[in-house]
């Protein structure tokens, strides 16, 4: 090795200036908070919501548009990364103000560690987005998945949340098993943890293809679970139902965001040349959770159980445009096949934001409500809060013309365009099994009698928040396509 070839070259901190922001912030938090007296947290509220809109602009302000390199080729900067980031930060803000009445009324929860693991969740999913290096993915995941077990665990005094936290940490140290000795198969395959250079090893065909192959098997397997998909499912339904419904609603939305970006990175980025192995493994996964998550959630009654298997079922649907990117060693249809999986992951994000946003609004001391018959007569309690609730479940079961039905349209259309006219066929049958337990929620609030007949009311933020959440689902249905050509831009400038 030369000297020329032996010297430091020092990374652009620049690019990374959302990530140094936002976990400077985090710190900052963290001793402020020790010296906070006010039992609502207000002051360590608005600085976290400060801390998001920092990193947001920090994030336009170094936003290129370019695909660019930095801290030796483990970082990288371009237009998918900047939008999953903004909408990233959106979702954590929305979960914040939808979280804030609910902690209130759990003086043990309303404390400052709830915002700063939050933040330090939000930078774990951060590192994730823009990884470009095995290593980086997995300090992001790492990141992400410690500070949601001390989420789950945070109210100390709940035997449900202590036990779905004991859960989530022995399955996830299980799946980080996975994944690293996946990781570790790739690089004995390829020489490289660098996801760019795993690619060009793989175009070279300079590898050893059977460590390659189990290589694969043990990286989609670890991906599986932070995906939560069947069977590696087994960890949502206890931490959706056991967890606050607050840490529930957190968990349901932001790291499906970073979930996508890590799957398009590792698989699409780095292992496009061995697709038709890992789509034969995701279409798997896919038909499996589309067909035990929407059984299975027929025969709930707890209202987040319902959504945690809905969950699984959704995330199957979304790997369906995974799974349709190269046919036969062909990849025309790719980038119309991972943006409209990119269009359904935002979509979801979205509703189930709202779904749980309306739950928490229910919510009250020592009550979670989160049971289907709570929801009984909420349109005599408040027409507005269940015409909202109605447009989430109306658009989670995909009907016409709400933001899900041009989700699930732009993932079959794909899975059609490729030849999987059987697929398509599957997945529709599967949704309209969907559509039952979710029309029985809107039958529940319409048809069945109150137990209170009190009137609900909420804080005007809430309030806001909450029709705006349900007028984005409305509208974005009735005009998918801006949101849908920037996730097709985004992706062509990125991949």
């Amino acid at each position: 090795m030369t000297l020329a070839e032996m010297q430091f070259v020092p990374p652009d901190l620049r690019l990374a200036s959302a990530e140094i922001f936002l976990l400077a912030m985090a710190c900052l938090i963290l001793i402020v908070d020790l010296f906070v007296k006010d039992k609502k947290r207000t002051v360590t509220f608005f600085l976290t919501l400060l801390a998001l809109v920092g990193a947001a602009a920090a994030t336009i302000l170094t936003s290129s548009g370019e695909i660019v390199y930095t801290f030796s080729n483990m970082y990288v900067g371009d237009l998918m990364g900047d939008l999953l980031k903004l909408l990233l930060y959106v979702t954590v803000m929305v979960v914040l103000v939808y979280s804030r009445g609910y902690l209130q009324d759990r003086p043990q929860m309303a404390k400052g560690e709830y915002y700063s693991l939050t933040l330090f969740a939000t930078l774990g999913m951060m590192v994730m987005i823009s990884a470009n290096h095995f290593l980086t993915v997995y300090i992001g995941i790492e990141l992400l998945s410690l500070s949601l077990y001390a989420l789950v665990a945070l109210n100390r005094d709940s035997i449900p949340a202590t036990e779905a936290a004991m859960k989530y940490f022995v399955l996830g140290a299980l799946a980080s098993g996975l994944l690293l000795y996946g990781m570790s198969m790739i690089y004995g395959a390829t020489g490289s943890l660098e996801i760019s250079a795993v690619s060009e090893h793989l175009f070279s065909g300079q590898v050893n293809k059977a460590i390659l192959g189990f290589g694969l098997v043990f990286l989609v397997s670890g991906i599986a679970f932070k995906l939560g998909v069947v069977p590696f499912h087994m960890w949502i339904p206890d931490v959706y139902h056991g967890a606050p419904t607050a840490v529930t609603l957190f968990i349901a939305s932001a790291p499906k965001l970073a979930a996508f970006a890590m799957v398009i990175r590792l698989l699409v980025n780095g292992l496009l040349v061995a697709a038709q192995d890992w789509q034969t493994m995701l279409l798997i996964l896919s038909v499996l959770s589309m067909a035990v998550g929407n059984f299975a959630a027929i025969a709930q009654t707890n209202l987040k159980r319902m959504l945690a298997y809905s969950a699984i079922s959704h995330m199957g649907f979304m790997l369906l445009g995974l799974v349709t990117g190269v046919v036969g060693g062909d990849a025309r249809f790719a980038l119309n096949a991972y943006s409209s999986s990119m269009f359904y992951v935002i979509t979801y994000v979205l509703t189930s934001a709202g779904t749980f946003g309306m739950i928490l609004l229910l919510a009250r001391a020592g009550f979670e409500s989160d049971e289907i018959s709570d929801f009984a007569g909420l349109n005599k309690r408040n027409p507005w809060y269940a015409a909202l609730m109605m447009m989430m479940m109306f658009s989670m079961a995909g009907i016409p013309f709400f933001v899900g039905f041009f989700a699930k349209f732009s993932v079959l259309q794909a899975v059609v365009a490729a030849g999987y006219l059987w697929l398509a066929i599957a997945a529709v049958f599967f949704s309209l099994v969907g559509a039952y337990y979710y029309l029985r929620v809107v039958k529940v609030m319409y048809f069945d009698p109150p137990a209170d007949k009190s009137r609900i009311e909420a804080p005007m933020d809430i309030k806001i928040l909450l029709s705006a959440n349900g007028l984005a689902v409305a509208l974005i249905g009735v005009f998918p396509q801006t949101l849908m050509s920037l996730c097709a831009f985004s992706l062509l400038r990125s991949l």
